[in-house]
């Protein structure tokens, strides 16, 4: 499954649509605005909440938290040995981990299990400005969460540069 994301849009309160390679609305990234810390939600198109996503508050390094139905499902946050900066682990409450690397800034990287690929994030392929895909590559896969580990990726390795 691929799916088509426009950059400029991960900006704290806004709301954008995901779209599948033939421009169909497949998840709405709502942004919740005037909060202490950042906040998503990832809706299906009818406005169902399948993930909520938001920051950590207090912790020695910033991480995310990817909810579902109001019960965790996965932390995501930088690895702290890493010799590459961009390395991501997630850590899921059954105790997998998801191993995400690349070069997170320029929205090339993949998310895989165990040496398995899962997701690939990339602009390579893609020709319109500003926009990256995300091609999950097992059919099985929980793709909401996938989607929501990309975003969660993103925004840290922004706020990292950022700040």
């Amino acid at each position: 499954m691929r799916l088509l994301v426009r950059e400029r849009m991960f900006a704290i309160g806004d709301d954008y649509w995901i779209e599948d390679a033939e421009g169909r609305k497949v998840f709405l990234v709502d942004g919740k605005a005037m909060r202490l810390r950042d906040t998503f939600e990832l809706k299906d198109p009818n406005g169902r909440v399948l993930v909520e996503i938001r920051q950590k508050l207090i912790s020695l390094r910033d991480t995310m938290i990817i909810e579902r139905e109001g019960e965790e499902l996965a932390k995501v946050k930088r690895k702290r040995l890493s010799l590459l900066r961009n390395h991501y682990r997630v850590a899921l409450v059954e105790g997998t981990e998801l191993d995400v690397s690349g070069k997170i800034l320029d929205r090339e990287f993949a998310i895989d299990y165990d040496g398995e690929l899962l997701a690939q994030i990339s602009r390579r392929w893609l020709t319109l400005r500003d926009t990256y895909g995300i091609d999950i590559v097992r059919e099985d896969a929980d793709v909401p969460l996938l989607v929501a580990v990309a975003v969660c990726v993103i925004v840290l390795a922004d706020k990292e540069r950022d700040g």
